[in-house]
């Protein structure tokens, strides 16, 4: 029997407040899809700071620093879709995501690019202001990463200001439930090819575009 597709959403904010609300809403709309939706909260997960070392153009193997992260790493390879949501903090995106980007990009995700063509969706939440500039820098953070953006028509920006206002913004948790339709669908479609073709619907001949290192130097590093 084939298992269920899989989307895999990281929360980025630092409380179990409006972002976990909004994942939770489309966590129960992609179970009427048939979709399981599993939520990683940053906040429970130990996570160093980039450390002083500074090679990290240089290096061929993963980062020395030890935490959660290679954990988390792991849990996005085996999904078939990821998640990026976070709020708006100090008009940028909140600290506990910029730091996962920064940790799991430079630390593992860079070597081989192991979410190309999976399915991403972005949700950034907000108050009132920012909500783009976030949604825009997760965004670029997935197209970086080889993924399959998805669309929901107008972003999936949700606006809240107070605990459970999120939940109140009608127009954003829509936009919310249409973009994990149109991943189940990308997703449905991408793994039909795969069993009828036996490969990825899109090609990653190149393991790396690092800046100053060959291409596919990094294959096969630990």
């Amino acid at each position: 029997m084939t298992a269920a597709p899989k989307i895999l959403a990281i929360n980025g904010s630092e409380r179990d407040g409006n972002t976990a609300d909004v994942l939770r809403h489309a966590a129960a709309h992609a179970a009427e899809r048939g979709v399981e939706f599993e939520i990683v909260d940053l906040r429970n997960v130990r996570m160093e700071r980039c450390g002083p070392c500074g090679d990290c153009n240089d290096r061929t193997f993963v980062c020395a620093v030890r935490d959660d992260i290679p954990s988390v790493v792991g849990r996005m390879i085996d999904a078939d879709g990821i998640v990026f949501a976070a709020p708006v903090h100090g008009f940028g995106t909140a600290s506990l995501m910029q730091t996962f980007i920064e940790r799991a990009g430079v630390g593992y995700l860079r070597f081989n690019r192991p979410l190309s063509n999976k399915v991403a969706g972005v949700i950034s939440v907000a108050r009132r202001y920012s909500a783009g500039e976030v949604w825009a820098q997760l965004t670029v953070n997935a197209l970086l990463n080889r993924m399959i953006l998805v669309g929901s028509g107008f972003p999936a920006t949700v606006h809240a200001l107070h605990r459970g206002d999120a939940l109140k913004d009608i127009e954003g948790l829509k936009n919310v439930e249409r973009l994990v339709d149109r991943m189940a669908d990308m997703m449905a479609l991408l793994r039909e090819h795969r069993e009828l073709t036996g490969r990825d619907a899109l090609s990653s001949n190149d393991v790396n575009e690092r800046v100053g290192l060959p291409l596919n130097e990094l294959a096969g590093t630990k």
